[in-house]
């Protein structure tokens, strides 16, 4: 066979890899991934690891790609177990809108807003590892995040200056994932929490948990997922009678969207909030209902 000849079917393989890609729905198998399959063995990339840049209250390791917008619509009701006359929780509602954006494939910047204490938080997450086989062996991916966020509610402390800074926290977080295989992913997110403002001298200002996600793939669309953040440091104050943040969830892919519905003991949905302030206890019923909506738009 001719070099000619070679080189046409080569052409002719990359053409048809790409309408394939160019007809697939979003979030699924990509060009990248199609060409592997017919290049020359090199470094193959793991993908998917998470269906969004959340497991369900947390951060996942996955960040919007290059030139990719993601507007997101997070609710949280109230507790379930309040009966048909709050319409099992349904009456109230929190709420997070989210506007995020990949500037590089490897870095993405998000702001959001939520109605708990009126807060508003800016972050970035970057990549630092992928996890890959081939000519480059990397067990895990790794991202770091790295938020601030500011409580936007009156000022409940007349003692005290109600300054700026006072009303600010931060959190950064190592996020470790592994895909062992198309159906089950499973992350760590060690993180550390630093509040400017406690409420009481005993309070302790830096907090460390650990986070536990994991997915696990039903269908091509649908994936059931689990979430847990104990806290590392000495809860600290005992009669306020915080708890560690346990959610279920279930997510499904439609075109364009993902569409997440949970249940948890939380209604935070920023680090800040759902790692520090839990209350809820799973077995007596104090559950939120609650769902995330994702909707991804590319301006490449």
């Amino acid at each position: 066979m001719t070099h000619r000849k070679r080189f046409s079917r080569k052409l002719v393989a990359i053409f048809v890899a790409g309408i394939m890609a160019v007809g697939a729905q979003p979030q699924e198998k990509g060009l990248l991934q199609t060409l592997d399959s017919i290049s020359p063995p090199g470094i193959q990339y793991a993908y998917g690891t998470f269906k969004s840049t959340r497991v369900l209250n947390g951060h996942s390791i996955e960040r919007m790609q290059e030139k990719q917008f993601d507007f997101r619509v997070e609710h949280r009701f109230g507790l379930v177990n309040q009966g048909f006359y709050e319409f099992y929780g349904l009456d109230q509602s929190n709420s997070l809108i989210s506007l995020e954006y990949g500037i590089k494939n490897w870095v993405m910047v998000g702001i959001n807003r939520t109605s708990l204490d009126k807060t508003v938080s800016g972050f970035t997450k970057f990549s630092i590892l992928r996890q890959s086989t081939g000519t480059w062996i990397m067990p895990v991916s790794v991202s770091v995040l790295l938020e601030t966020s500011v409580v936007g509610t009156k000022w409940l402390y007349p003692d005290r200056d109600n300054m700026f800074l006072s009303r600010v926290t931060y959190a950064s977080q190592l996020l470790v994932a592994r895909k062992f295989n198309e159906a089950f992913s499973l992350q760590l997110a060690p993180v550390w929490i630093h509040r400017n403002l406690v409420p009481t001298a005993s309070d302790t200002n830096d907090m460390l948990a650990l986070g536990i996600g994991s997915r696990y793939k039903t269908t091509r669309r649908t994936s059931v997922n689990f979430e847990y953040y104990p806290v590392l440091t000495s809860w600290w104050d005992h009669q306020t009678s915080y708890r560690n943040s346990l959610s279920l969830g279930f997510d499904v892919e439609t075109g364009g969207h993902v569409f997440t519905i949970l249940l948890t003991n939380t209604t935070g949905m920023i680090e800040k909030s759902f790692i520090t302030e839990t209350t809820g206890k799973w077995l007596k019923g104090d559950l939120h209902l609650g769902f995330n909506i994702s909707r991804v738009f590319s301006f490449k």
